[in-house]
């Protein structure tokens, strides 16, 4: 009987068809460590353990009545059901033949010590192809010794009846006498590091991309919605590292003596990043071989100690075929403003508008009605009744492999996290429209933007005069480069990426997709290099693409990427751009790095950056290429926006070595005119108070931090009186067409010498 019905069995006797008998968690592992990969070794506690605990308890009725007693209508009525069966379980005796044949095992895995083991539930209607649901049993760490180790195997069989469980079944329509449970017992790694994998990407269900989530520590807290984790994205096939975004960590779950207690990461790693790109690599091949392994994209748990990378956790990712749906409120005469009010990270697709209903805690559900958006902090499974009701959920914390994230793709339902002033900023009652494919929460019913015409960017396309203001030029053709170089100018103060990012010929994004990303590389850095090159010893400031979606959509491939603006000017670019496409500026940032390493006078310039968040977010991804351990690197950002002007403290405290006014959009938006509307054309003036105003504010706050100020605007290279102003105001370099270069070198000359006679 008992080799007919086995209490325990080893992973390696265990494979993919054994759900009956170890659940999805279990089956998986076994199926895993036959196959080779990196898996803690452990043991199965069977269902037929679970069984005989059921009958020799006299339990299986008791339990069907308990659940019988519930209600989706009545939230509460399913947290009443799991307390009373918890206590009946954990008051039952585990029959004396499986607690001797869990105490062998262990003993056998322990050896000379008795081992920290990770005890783990495997219900048998959980990871399946059809039904993948985020924490429903209990999973226990740091488990020592025989009478704990049985003390948890209890707890992990309670588990099945938790409330959300309960739920869960009923509303699949699971028969709830047909679940078994599991236990999984493995050795216990203890994690620097850990995180998430998936083979599909979650949110677009982009086959073609794996996405890899680290935090330090246990990998808990990304479920929870704790902490924001790196994100890397990984291209199929060759294994190019698409992006790296890197997310500070002030706190980490660790092991503490038998415990697991949150920490404060120390200094030096809370902004460190988690992986190496080696390790990255290193991973996605791991969650490749899995997904061609399962035939089937994988949603994958992974842990680093050491040197070494383990699997935990493996299991179908079920949300690939969702369909989403739009919401909206009917009958309401509601309008939404043309910005949004809240800002996060996409989770899960769609647009959904409803009353805003802010959750607190758990204990709050019952207030959500069919059709509000849920607000809270972050969900837990405690949450999953409200979430099922829900239009669109909001959280303040989070990742894409939360668990607000994970259960919102599940059910279809648009979702933003990580929006960090959720709970604050919108109002309960509130009705607003959620654009999760976006990120964005706008006030209102529906989205309405004003149309505005089209800004475009005109360039006019310069004795040797020793002057202390530098001068630099204002560059975007390689073939230009030797030529100009010999000029008398101090180095290249904006080099715009634009004209040889449209001469690569393709989209970056369709580069991606035709896996040709390493071509575009080669390509953009053989164009830099012509720059550096030529001015070697003289510093190159390149501006990071600023193309508008307008333009970006007339290269090669570009309208099956770009969305059509009704104005491109203030819509999706800039800083802004780099967030939301950190693929498409890890191309950029890639080709930068290879210029360096024969050049080190090439520096970056990030334009168009809307807050100081924003540019601490950029300023995150380009450390993670390691491009602030050379003391030779500058960062720089662009003053195009008031708000620029007005919080340009907050911006340096972010870590900026320079700013560079780009006087051309900067005076559009002070003075709210468009210089190349007939129209209005007259309005346009870069010598209007307001603007001396804002160029003079910029270089004192610059020089009271420290940092250099450059312009690089066109109206340096028109009119020499605002040069000479500049000079009085202690601008620390002046960037002009190359047809200007003589001439304003000279006003540069004239006016620093005037300016030190009148002092």
């Amino acid at each position: 009987m008992a080799a007919a019905q086995p209490f325990i069995v080893d992973f390696r006797k265990i494979d993919k068809n054994d759900i009956p008998l170890v659940g999805g968690k279990g089956a998986n592992l076994g199926e895993m460590a036959n196959a080779g990969f990196p898996v803690p070794t452990g043991f199965a506690i069977t269902v037929h353990a679970y069984d005989l605990f059921l009958r020799e308890n006299d339990l299986a009725e008791k339990l069907a009545a308990i659940q019988k007693d519930t209600n989706k209508e009545d939230p509460e009525s399913f947290q009443r059901a799991s307390k009373k069966i918890e206590e009946l379980l954990k008051g039952s005796k585990i029959p004396d033949i499986v607690g001797e044949e869990v105490i062998k095992y262990y003993r056998k895995l322990s050896g000379f010590k008795k081992a920290l083991v990770a005890v783990r539930s495997s219900a048998t209607a959980e990871d399946l192809p059809t039904a993948s649901f985020a924490g429903q049993q209990a999973t226990f760490l740091n488990v020592q010794g025989e009478a704990s180790l049985l003390h948890r195997v209890r707890d992990c069989w309670a588990s099945l009846f938790t409330a959300r469980a309960i739920f869960y079944r009923q509303e699949n329509k699971i028969d709830h006498a047909k679940v078994k449970i599991s236990v999984i017992v493995q050795k216990m790694i203890q994690s620097e590091a850990s995180g998430v994998m998936f083979t599909i990407d979650p949110v677009t269900n982009d086959k073609d991309k794996i996405i890899i989530e680290a935090v330090w520590g246990l990998g808990e807290l990304i479920v929870q919605g704790s902490v924001v984790p790196d994100k890397y994205i990984v291209q199929k096939d060759t294994f190019f590292i698409l992006s790296k975004q890197f997310a500070d960590q002030a706190i980490q779950l660790v092991r503490a003596g038998f415990e697991i207690k949150e920490t404060a990461v120390p200094k030096k790693l809370a902004s460190k990043r988690k992986l190496s790109d080696e390790e990255i690599v290193k991973l996605a091949k791991i969650g490749e071989r899995l997904q061609q392994h399962y035939y089937f994209p994988q949603d994958i748990e992974w842990a680093k100690e050491g040197k070494n990378l383990y699997i935990v956790q493996t299991r179908p990712v079920t949300t690939t075929s969702i369909k989403y749906k739009v919401l909206s409120i009917k009958g309401e005469d509601v309008e939404a403003a043309s910005a949004p009010i809240l800002t996060g990270i996409p989770a899960s697709p769609g647009v959904a508008s409803g009353h805003v209903k802010i959750t607190k805690s758990p204990k709050e559900i019952g207030k959500v009605e069919n059709g509000d958006v849920l607000v809270a902090e972050m969900t837990s499974p405690d949450y999953v009744p409200a979430m099922k009701k829900a239009s669109a959920i909001v959280t303040n914390k989070g990742g894409m492999t939360s668990h607000a994230a994970i259960v919102s793709r599940e059910l279809g339902i648009p979702a933003i996290v990580g929006a960090k002033e959720a709970t604050t900023k919108l109002k309960e009652g509130w009705v607003v429209t959620v654009d999760a494919s976006r990120g964005q929460v706008y006030l209102g019913s529906k989205i309405k933007v004003e149309k505005v015409k089209k800004v475009s960017q005109v360039a006019q396309v310069t004795k040797k005069l020793k002057t202390a203001t530098n001068l630099y030029v204002n560059l975007a053709e390689p073939e230009l480069a030797a030529k100009i170089a010999k000029k008398h100018v101090d180095g290249v103060g904006l080099l715009r990426a634009e004209f040889m990012i449209a001469n690569i010929g393709m989209h970056p994004k369709e580069a991606i997709k035709q896996k040709k990303q390493l071509k575009y590389i080669d390509s953009l850095a053989s164009n830099l290099e012509k720059f550096t090159r030529a001015f070697d010893g003289r510093p190159v400031v390149y501006r990071a693409t600023d193309f508008k979606t307008n333009e970006y959509r007339s290269l090669p491939g570009g309208k099956a990427w770009e969305p059509q603006e009704p104005n491109p000017m203030l819509g999706f670019r800039g800083a802004y751009r780099y967030k939301a496409n950190p693929d498409v500026f890890n191309l950029e940032l890639a080709a930068i790095k290879k210029v360096r390493e024969s050049y080190d006078n090439l520096h970056l310039m990030i334009p168009f950056v809307r807050s100081p968040q924003e540019l601490a977010d950029i300023r995150r991804i380009v450390a993670g290429e390691d491009f602030f351990k050379s003391t030779t690197f500058k960062f720089w950002m662009m003053v195009e926006l008031p708000v620029n002007v007005i919080a340009l403290k907050d911006f340096i405290e972010v870590g900026i070595d320079g700013v560079s006014v780009g006087s051309n959009d900067l005076t559009m938006l002070l003075l709210g005119t468009d210089r190349d509307n007939a129209e209005v054309a007259d309005a346009f003036n870069e010598r209007s108070p307001v603007v001396y105003w804002a160029l003079r504010r910029v270089i004192r706050t610059c020089h009271k931090y420290g940092i250099t100020a450059s312009i690089c605007g066109q109206a340096p290279s028109v009119y020499e009186d605002l040069v000479e102003r500049l000079i009085r105001y202690g601008i620390t370099s002046v960037s002009v067409n190359p047809d200007a270069i003589e001439r304003i070198r000279e006003v540069i000359h004239r006016a620093e010498i005037n300016y030190v006679k009148n002092r």
